[in-house]
């Protein structure tokens, strides 16, 4: 899917991200790589912060980071079958500037393979 068209909506990719931090990243990369496949450009704030951000001492950092790009998006999508105390805080503002937000559950990117690096 080709996503250079200026008309692509960029969605923000609401997943948990604390807990089995692998696991969730693995998961964010999958509905990142899903958000792609539907000609949307993804926004994971939680597969970049934590490239430079502490979660242990930056969280509350991180989290107005990631509320403040949320702004910039057309859409949210709620990822995966929980909801995490940050992820709560997204939907809040997203639901409070208006922004389409879609649900989008695990087993929807089960079969999802991620290009090899």
């Amino acid at each position: 899917m080709d996503t250079r068209n200026k008309d692509s909506p960029m969605v923000y990719i609401c997943s948990p991200y604390s807990g089995d931090i692998q696991r969730n990243s693995e998961l964010a990369r999958r509905y990142c790589r899903l958000a792609v496949n539907r000609g949307c450009i993804p926004l994971a704030p939680h597969l970049l912060l934590p490239q430079f951000l502490s979660e242990a001492t930056e969280r509350e950092l991180a989290i107005r980071i990631g509320l403040q790009l949320l702004e910039k998006c057309q859409e949210v999508w709620i990822c995966g079958n929980r909801i995490s105390e940050g992820m709560h805080r997204e939907i809040t503002r997203a639901k409070e500037i208006g922004l389409t937000i879609r649900n989008i559950k695990e087993d929807e990117i089960e079969c999802l393979q991620l290009p090899k690096a």
